[in-house]
């Protein structure tokens, strides 16, 4: 009889006592790495790919005498070998407090590699001020010049109407949808009852809880626009070192003062967790990649200066201008959905087999497929990724804040701008401070047409939330049912939720089969758009207690 000895016996006592301070465990073939130093688990993990050892073995005879042989090993991989995916073995988390909604939406650019967690405008009322300024960001370049004291005013001026509204909307949203209407959870036999019929004093606790979160996010939501891009924000950052350093990149090459000083920021402080994987963010290779996106980005503005005549477009825009034939994309899409389960079958023989399939065999294929999804979170899967869709939108910076959140596409921006116009929230109207609304936008306008002459970059800070603001996304059929899916939940807010109630009707009116995999599309409108969702966090609490 054969006995099987695990390698894993190569241990001894001793060395297995060293591995438990670096290694969840020295018994099974499945272990995590708890080595503390990030550069010691990147090397370790660079190392491994280059050796027939096992992970354990080779710390013990390269890494726990040698106490900088992370930090050496990584170096020389990454300039040696030039393998930059090495740098991803790197992670950190940075939380960065105070920057504007200009800097904060560069950071949120970067699609790959870090997820960002920022300060809502829907449940924090932004009125506070510190040490009796409001908080809002002052360009050293404009607080230099002529321009400081009308940039001053204009953001003070902004923050003002909004402040003084806050309590005057949120009493508005409450008489308007009264606490009353409203049904809740009976603790004592489970049912949905109206407010007056609750007669468990932790039940009436609980309802007003739900009302006046719900009723406070509707007023922020509906004033939000009143808000400057200078808005000081607060953001946390979880990411790789790769993610990061091209982050750093970027922002080095900025023309702003305050995302220059964010790069340097970053790097101090990214420098004490996981310096070896940003090492390049500032040296010769990371600013001769500034150099380069400078030149791109000059280049751009010379053949868009010589072969385009601008013209501004103002008010909202959601529109599908790009967009290939229903048959093609059907075709495509059956095709990837065959492909993956025949094996030895070219693509391109599946292809011209669908091709030849009737339109009703092929309508039903899709059905089928639709079908099977029973929740908004059973994403279809990537064979409807072949079919692609280009949007050109133009709607308030605000709103724009929330699409961008979506990286799993195409997203090109413009400079933000007073060009475009603004809408005024009905509610506005209805509450009568309509002329405060208009007055402030009106000064936002003034101020900006003046500074954007000699500083068109730092002219974007003075711009309120409310200005329509352009850009294109292209995304394929799979990503557009996560976004539209997602964006036209209930509790989301009532203007993008209005956009992708948009962009559904337009695929849907020019891929009426393919657009049947958008099963959870909700085309409703809400009165309280985040009273349902507060009901259900509110039940998770109690459960919870």
């Amino acid at each position: 009889m054969g006995i099987t000895i695990s390698v894993l016996s190569e241990f001894s006592t001793k060395e297995k006592k060293i591995l438990s301070d670096h290694f969840s465990n020295t018994d099974d073939d499945v272990f995590a790495i708890i080595t503390p130093r990030q550069v010691d688990r990147g090397a370790l993990m660079s190392r491994y790919s280059r050796t027939d050892k096992s992970m354990r073995r080779i710390f013990l005879d390269e890494f726990v005498q040698n106490k900088s042989r992370g930090e050496e090993f990584y170096n020389r991989v990454l300039l040696e070998y030039g393998d930059d995916s090495v740098a991803e073995l790197g992670e950190a988390q940075i939380a960065i407090e105070g920057l504007s909604n200009i800097a904060v939406k560069k950071i949120e650019d970067r699609r790959i590699g870090l997820s960002y967690l920022e300060k809502s405008s829907r449940y924090v009322a932004w009125n506070k001020k510190e040490k009796g300024k409001y908080r809002f960001y002052r360009d050293p370049e404009i607080m230099k010049s002529r321009f400081a004291d009308i940039y001053e005013e204009s953001c003070n001026f902004s923050f003002e109407v909004y402040s003084k509204n806050i309590e005057p909307m949120v009493n508005y949203v409450r008489e308007k949808y009264p606490i009353e209407k409203y049904s809740f959870k009976d603790s004592r036999d489970g049912k949905e009852k109206l407010f007056s019929k609750l007669k468990k004093e932790t039940d009436v606790k609980s309802a007003n809880m739900i009302y006046k979160g719900s009723t406070k996010a509707k007023a922020l939501d509906i004033l939000r626009g009143l808000l400057p891009a200078s808005t000081l924000t607060n953001v946390g950052i979880t990411g790789n070192g790769r993610a990061f350093e091209y982050l750093l990149t970027v922002l080095g090459s900025s023309e702003l003062k305050e995302e220059q000083d964010l790069a340097s920021k970053i790097k101090k402080e990214l420098d004490t967790t996981i310096k070896s994987f940003v090492r390049r963010a500032d040296d010769k290779y990371g600013k001769a990649f500034q150099k380069y996106l400078n030149d791109i980005k000059y280049k751009s503005k010379l053949v868009a200066a010589k072969e385009v005549k601008s013209k501004a477009s103002t008010g909202v825009i959601t529109r599908l201008v790009e967009y290939e034939s229903e048959k093609n994309g059907i075709d495509k899409t059956i095709s990837g959905i065959i492909y993956e389960q025949s094996p030895s079958t070219s693509y391109q023989n599946i292809l011209q087999q669908v091709k030849k399939m009737s339109n009703q065999k092929k309508n039903k294929i899709i059905s089928e497929f639709a079908k099977l999804r029973t929740n908004r979170r059973h994403r279809p899967s990537r064979a409807f990724e072949h079919v692609y869709y280009t949007f050109d939108l133009c709607n308030n910076f605000g709103m724009f804040r929330d699409f961008h959140r979506h990286r799993a596409l195409t997203l090109q921006r413009q400079l933000l701008t007073t060009d475009h116009g603004y809408s005024i929230p009905n509610e506005i109207k209805i509450l009568g401070i309509e002329r405060d609304f208009k007055d402030c936008m009106e000064k936002t306008k003034d101020t900006f047409e003046k500074i954007r002459k000699k500083y068109p970059e730092q002219g974007q800070y003075v711009v309120n939330f409310g200005y329509n603001y352009p850009y294109l996304m292209k995304f394929n059929l799979r990503e557009a049912c996560h976004l539209i899916e997602l964006r036209t939940v209930p509790q989301g807010h009532i203007d993008y939720r209005r956009v992708a109630q948009q962009m559904f009707k337009q695929i849907n009116k020019v891929h009426p089969n393919l657009s049947k995999i958008m099963k959870y599309v909700d085309m409703k409108e809400y009165d309280l758009e985040r009273f349902e969702s507060e009901k259900r966090t509110e039940e998770k609490r109690k459960k919870l207690k």
